[in-house]
């Protein structure tokens, strides 16, 4: 039996000038065992989108913790923005979960953002056309399962990276960034995720045209004398009007 160590990282930024990011990201542990991520991006950005996202991130999460399948998950989340708030309102919307009890990792997919998932030499984008969830009546996520093997890499972003750099004629080529980063910093989830923001700043000249939010997986061998502690770090920057 393996022992696989999984790391998770992300990377997010708001669009310039806006003091809210209207991309929410979610973890949440499966009821049987494994983690689901989840990533919304409301439409347009600021304060209406990260309540629309929210709206999203939140009905995914709650029935995943409940034991609900990705794919019903992404069904039951479009239903429920779609109705209330009249089908006038879209999101896009990923799932990231690593089941252990299939000893898969499931991408659900209802964006218009690839995923890309590296394992070995192999470069996989996964990246067919699906609707975003909330407008339409019969949309459905795009389900891709892959086994969850050592020197397995995932990243998820939204529409911020993909169109980083594109209103000064320099579009962000992040297939190609991901495998130099994953080159350069040996895997490691942290530096890649922030790699990818960096590069995505640079190109827009340091005003993000749109909210960005990079998602890095990786699951690589476990060291022979590593223990079965669970960690979670986060980073997160407040801004407050009184001084200390």
């Amino acid at each position: 039996m393996l022992q696989l160590e999984v790391k998770i990282a992300a990377a997010k930024v708001a669009k310039y000038a806006t003091g809210e990011s209207g991309d929410t990201l979610e973890v949440i542990e499966r009821p049987r065992g494994g983690l689901s991520l989840v990533l919304a991006d409301g439409q347009r950005s600021g304060r209406a989108a990260k309540a629309i996202s929210n709206i999203v991130a939140r009905k995914a999460v709650a029935l995943l913790a409940e034991g609900v399948r990705d794919g019903a998950v992404a069904r039951a989340a479009h239903d429920y923005l779609r109705a209330i708030r009249g089908g006038k309102v879209s999101a896009t919307l990923s799932i990231l979960s690593l089941d252990l009890v299939t000893e898969t990792i499931v991408i659900s997919r209802n964006s218009h953002c690839p995923a890309i998932v590296v394992q070995g030499d192999t470069l996989l984008m996964l990246d067919e056309p699906s609707q975003p969830v909330g407008i339409h009546t019969w949309t459905k996520p795009l389900i891709t399962e892959l086994p969850l093997v050592p020197e397995t890499y995932v990243v998820l972003y939204t529409d911020g990276l993909m169109h980083a750099g594109r209103r000064y004629g320099q579009q962000l080529d992040v297939p190609a960034l991901v495998r130099t980063l994953l080159h350069e910093e040996d895997g490691a989830a942290q530096a890649v995720a922030d790699g990818l923001l960096a590069r995505a700043v640079a190109h827009d000249q340091g005003r993000p045209d749109d909210d960005i939010s990079v998602v890095a997986v990786t699951a690589s061998l476990a060291p022979a004398d590593a223990d079965v502690v669970r960690r979670l770090s986060i980073d997160f920057p407040v801004r407050v009007k009184r001084g200390c």
